[in-house]
């Protein structure tokens, strides 16, 4: 069934955030943001395994000019501010009595499951070769990150299930129109700069640092395109 590893994703991800849930409250604030920083530097980890991997294949020229030009047009059109803004939205009609760091959470989660090669990949091999087993193992991990980020965060970060919804179900739709420039190359380039991202992501939830990683995700379709073009 086309879809079927998208649809797994989005459970696993409420299912996750549920869960994450049940705990919150039960630490206090010292031990919470302890759980923030592990979490930041794993992710930070994760983020520069895959950013060093590509160094080895990948075209750091591409890279730069993607995340030059990518940041600048974020910036320009402001994703950053128009991802806050919908957590804002989401929070001010599904928990006005939250704390403070619903927008937080649902930013945070959604900039990590959403930014990076698995959810383009899997969502195409779902769609093209009816295998879902990236989106699978996708699942795996995004139940573990938001069930650590709703215990941390609060209810915020379930929503993040809501982009990867749209993302990966549009791409598993639109797979017939792009899969002719998504060679191996084009997806290892995606791999390279989402994997700068949430090393980027990671780095925000470890040292309390400001990365706009929202105004960068337009660094992936030019790095994409720059690929694409050679």
């Amino acid at each position: 069934m086309v879809g079927i590893g998208t649809f797994v994703n989005v459970v696993a991800i409420v299912v996750g955030g549920l869960l994450g849930l049940t705990f919150r409250g039960g630490l206090n604030e010292k031990y919470q943001q302890a759980v923030i920083r592990t979490l930041g530097i794993s992710t930070l980890f994760l983020g520069a395994s895959g950013g060093l991997k590509g160094l080895e294949n990948g075209d750091t020229l591409g890279m730069i000019l993607s995340l030059a030009i990518g940041t600048l047009i974020g910036e320009i059109l402001d994703f950053d501010g128009k991802l806050e803004s919908f957590g804002q939205w989401l929070k001010e009609r599904t928990s006005k009595n939250d704390s403070g760091n619903f927008v937080q959470g649902f930013v945070s989660a959604s900039l990590v499951v959403c930014v990076g090669a698995m959810a383009i990949v899997g969502a195409l091999q779902d769609a093209l070769s009816g295998d879902p087993s990236t989106l699978y193992t996708k699942s795996i991990l995004d139940f573990i990150i938001v069930m650590i980020f709703s215990s941390t965060y609060g209810r915020g970060a379930i929503f993040s299930a809501i982009p990867v919804l749209i993302i990966q179900g549009g791409v598993t739709l639109c797979a017939t129109l792009v899969a002719p420039i998504f060679s191996a190359v084009v997806i290892e380039n995606i791999s390279f700069i989402g994997s700068l991202l949430i090393f980027c992501v990671g780095t925000n939830l470890a040292f309390d640092t400001k990365f706009r990683v929202a105004n960068m995700l337009p660094a992936l379709v030019l790095g994409s395109l720059y690929v694409s073009f050679l």
